[in-house]
């Protein structure tokens, strides 16, 4: 009787913890949301936090404040979130470094998994191949034939150290065993500045800062390393089109909250999250910026965090890569 007694009491203490969540979760927000940003304001990251935060406040009508945490590579805002209370009211804005940066750097002050509660992946932006229009070259299988007729001749630009254009063009190198020499940027911006000028006559990058200069011919744009083509470049083919497979590299945008946030905090987060991304003037401000809008689950974004920790992590080791 004695164990039925204690039984009846723990069922009954759960009973009452999943109506405090409940009810938690129904009155969310009941004071402000900060929303870390763990970059420099104006980059796209920043940029789409605060898109999705103003929406977010006028939709629950309380203050999603953006702050921008920089620093090493992201992962100083990140850990401080990390510690972060798990009640919702402190989520953290991540783009791929969220996932790179446990392979690239010797320590990171977080764990992309147990420390972490994933929301939804906002958008993604497909990184872009792109060359000098001096190169004389028009496909990714051109230009692989050109850098192996002259090894060590050709270099290309990237925007950071770790950045997925930067692994994007180390995948490309592992993938033929090309002898390219790589040259870091302090930005995309100087990176396509660069390869304008032909000083290095390749570049990967993200999208959005290489379609003005696609579009007006400044650079030649090769491929996009998505599996669809995208809006701001119809008609620029995808590697795989290109007969070049298996080199998709994105620039992600997603919202995690700290482990341990109520699931029913993190789901409605995420339904309001979706509402807002399917708005017109959203969607057409994140493709104007060369992101597709995604608003997934917190299920389907985890499963793509642990499929972006193996695989650029793969591509981590194979380059040799390491920060200390």
């Amino acid at each position: 009787m004695a164990g039925l007694g204690m039984t009846a009491r723990v069922l009954a203490a759960l009973a009452t913890l999943a109506l405090s969540s409940a009810a938690q979760a129904q009155n969310y927000p009941s004071k402000p949301v900060r929303m870390i940003v763990p970059f420099a304001a104006a980059g796209p990251t920043d940029v789409i936090a605060r898109i999705v935060g103003q929406k977010l406040a006028e939709r629950f009508g309380q203050p999603f404040t953006i702050e921008n945490v920089p620093g090493a590579g992201g992962n100083t805002g990140t850990g401080q979130v990390a510690k972060a209370p798990a009640d919702g009211y402190t989520i953290l804005v991540v783009s791929t470094g969220f996932v790179v940066n446990p392979s690239l750097y010797a320590r990171v002050p977080y764990d992309p998994v147990k420390d972490f509660t994933p929301v939804t992946l906002v958008a993604a932006s497909p990184n872009v191949l792109v060359v000098n229009p001096d190169v004389p070259v028009k496909t990714p299988k051109d230009l692989v034939a050109l850098i192996k007729s002259s090894p060590g001749k050709y270099s290309y630009a990237q925007p950071a150290l770790g950045s997925t254009p930067h692994l994007g063009g180390e995948l490309f190198k592992l993938t033929f065993g090309l002898d390219l020499v790589m040259v870091p940027f302090p930005g995309a911006a100087p990176a396509i500045t660069s390869t304008i000028a032909g000083h290095t006559p390749i570049a990967f990058t993200a999208l959005p800062p290489a379609i003005t200069a696609a579009r007006e011919n400044k650079v030649r744009a090769l491929a996009v390393m998505a599996d669809k083509r995208v809006a701001a470049l119809k008609d620029v083919p995808t590697m795989a089109e290109s007969g070049i497979p298996g080199q998709e590299a994105d620039t992600l945008t997603g919202i995690v909250a700290p482990a341990g946030t109520p699931k029913e905090i993190v789901e409605r987060l995420q339904s309001e999250i979706a509402k807002i991304v399917a708005q017109p003037d959203v969607r057409e401000k994140l493709v104007a910026l060369g992101f597709v809008p995604i608003a997934n689950t917190p299920g389907e974004f985890g499963a793509r965090i642990a499929v972006e920790i193996e695989k650029w992590g793969k591509v981590v080791r194979g380059a040799k890569l390491r920060i200390e």
